[in-house]
C-alpha cells in the first residue's frame, strides 16, 4: 500500500509539473492557445465580477452565478498576476481532488485505482485541465461525492454548491440510497441552493440572466450531433462553422432539428435515469457513485455541446467509482481515460482539422465520441445489471428454491418417533422396529 501510494503521488507531481509549464507556455502545443480563455476572457469576467454586478451583456457568461466565486478566486493570491494566479489556484484544487481519492482508497472495500485515475486521466486533458475552472467544480464534486456515501447532509449541501457552479454535480444526487439518506441529502441540496441562489439575485444583478444564453447555443462542432454536419460537408451541406456563445457551431440547414433531437435524447435520457430509480431493487456502497457516473455520461454524450473542459467531470467521477472495490464502471472508467487522450488530440493540437471537417478531424472526433458512447452504454448497461436484473434474478432463484424445498421432503431428516411406554403405547413403539443407525429408538435407554 505505501509502495502504490508513493507510486501514485510521484506520477501526480511529474505530471503536473508538466501541466503547470504548458499553461505557463514554458512548453507548448499545436493549436490554438487555449490559456487565452484565462487571460483575456476570465480575467475581463473578473474586472465586470469586482464591480458587483454579472458581466450581463457578454453572451460568453453562461454559468451559473457561484461561478462568480470560481472567476475571482485569484484574488486570494494578490502577489501574482491574475492568469498565473488562477492556473495555482486550479493546481490546488487537482491537488484536493487527488488528496480525497487517495484518503478514500484507504480502508476495507477500498483502493487506490481512483487515485491513478485521477492522477493519469487528468493531465491526458493537456493545458485545457488548468486553464478552464471545471477542475475546481471537481473539487466539490469529488468531495460531496465521497461525502455521500456517508454523510448525506454534507453531500448535499456540496451537490447544491457544485450545481450553481456549473450545473452538473446535481447528478450527483441521483443515487443516493433509498430511505433517509435521499430525504437528507435531497432536502439538504435544495434549500442550500435556494439560500446560495437567492443571495446573489439580491446582491449582484443578472444572477441568472445565463440561462438566456445557454437556450440560444447551437450545435458544437465537437459534439456528437455535429458528426452528422462534418460527414454532410463532404456531400455538399451548405453550412458554416461560426464562433458564437463562447464556442464553434455549426449553422446552416437542418442544424436546429439536430439540436432538437439533442434536446430530446437528453429528456430521453432523464426519463431513463428516472425509471432505474424507481425499478432499482438493490443499492451498494459503490451505487451512489456507480449511477452518478452513468448520469453524467448520458448528459455529456446527449448534449448539443461537448467542450473538451467536460471531461474533467466524467475523469473525476469514474475516479471516485474506481476507489470502491463493488463499482461495476471499472471498464467505462477506462474508455472515459481513453477518450481523454483523444480529446487533447482533437483539441488543441489537430482543432483546425476539426473545424476543417477534413479526414483526420473527423477521424478523431469520431474515436473521442466513439469511446463516449460506448462508455455511456457499458455504463447503463452494468448499473442496471447490478442493481435490477442481478437482484431479480437472485430473488427468483431464492423463491424457486424455497418452493422446491416446500414441495419435496428432506431425504436425511428425522423419522417421526412415536412416544413409548409399558402398554399399547409401548407395543406400538416397538412396533416401529429398530432405530435407524445413528439415531436412538424412544423406547431405548
Amino acid at each position: 500500500m505505501r509502495l502504490s501510494t508513493a507510486a501514485v503521488t510521484a506520477v501526480w507531481i511529474a505530471s503536473r509539473a508538466v501541466l503547470m509549464l504548458l499553461v505557463l507556455k514554458v512548453i507548448t502545443l499545436p493549436g490554438p492557445d487555449v490559456t487565452t480563455d484565462v487571460s483575456v476572457i476570465y480575467h475581463g469576467w473578473y474586472e465586470v465580477l469586482r464591480g458587483g454586478t454579472f458581466p450581463q451583456g457578454d453572451v460568453t457568461w453562461q454559468y451559473p452565478p457561484v461561478a462568480a466565486l470560481a472567476v475571482t478566486s485569484p484574488a486570494l493570491l494578490p502577489f501574482f498576476g491574475y492568469t498565473t494566479a488562477f492556473f495555482v489556484v486550479a493546481c490546488v484544487a487537482d491537488l484536493v481532488v487527488f488528496a480525497s481519492l487517495l484518503a478514500a482508497g484507504r480502508g476495507p472495500g477500498r483502493r487506490q485505482a481512483g487515485a491513478w485515475c485521477w492522477a493519469v486521466g487528468l493531465p491526458l486533458l493537456g493545458p485545457t485541465a488548468y486553464a478552464r475552472y471545471d477542475v475546481l467544480v471537481a473539487a466539490v464534486a469529488v468531495v460531496g461525492l465521497l461525502a455521500l456515501l456517508r454523510r448525506p447532509a454534507v453531500g448535499g449541501a456540496l451537490a447544491a454548491l457544485g450545481a450553481l457552479l456549473k450545473v452538473w454535480p446535481v447528478l450527483l444526487l441521483v443515487g443516493a440510497p433509498r430511505g433517509r439518506p435521499t430525504r437528507v441529502a435531497w432536502s439538504v441540496a435544495a434549500v442550500a441552493a435556494a439560500l446560495l441562489a437567492l443571495a446573489f439575485a439580491m446582491e449582484m444583478p443578472g444572477a441568472f440572466h445565463f440561462l438566456t444564453h445557454q437556450r440560444d447555443r447551437g450545435v458544437e462542432v465537437e459534439s456528437l450531433g455535429a458528426m452528422v454536419f462534418h460527414v454532410a460537408r463532404h456531400f455538399g451541406w451548405e453550412g458554416q462553422v461560426l464562433l458564437r456563445y463562447g464556442s464553434v457551431e455549426f449553422l446552416g440547414p437542418y442544424v436546429g432539428l439536430v439540436g432538437t433531437v439533442s434536446l430530446v435524447a437528453s429528456a430521453l435520457a432523464l426519463g431513463w435515469l428516472l425509471l432505474w430509480r424507481v425499478r432499482a431493487r438493490a443499492w451498494t456502497a459503490a451505487t451512489p457513485a456507480d449511477a452518478a457516473f452513468a448520469a453524467v455520461l448520458l448528459f455529456v454524450t446527449t448534449s448539443r455541446v461537448i467542450s473538451p473542459q467536460y471531461m474533467v467531470w466524467l475523469v473525476a467521477v469514474a475516479a471516485v467509482c474506481c476507489c470502491l472495490r463493488a463499482s461495476r464502471m471499472g471498464p467505462p472508467a477506462v474508455l472515459v481515460v481513453l477518450a481523454t487522450g483523444a480529446t487533447l488530440l482533437e483539441f488543441p493540437v489537430y482543432f483546425g482539422e476539426v473545424v476543417g471537417s477534413t479526414g483526420l478531424g473527423v477521424a478523431l472526433l469520431a474515436v473521442r465520441n466513439g469511446l463516449l458512447v460506448v462508455a455511456t452504454v457499458w455504463a447503463c448497461a452494468r448499473l442496471w445489471r447490478a442493481t435490477i436484473s442481478e437482484p431479480r434474478q437472485a430473488a427468483e432463484r431464492a423463491e424457486a428454491a424455497a418452493a422446491y424445498e416446500g414441495r419435496v421432503p428432506a431425504r436425511h431428516g428425522p423419522r417421526p418417533v412415536v412416544a413409548g411406554g409399558t402398554g399399547a403405547g409401548g407395543a406400538a413403539g416397538r412396533a416401529t422396529g429398530p432405530a435407524p443407525h445413528g439415531e436412538r429408538s424412544a423406547t431405548s435407554g
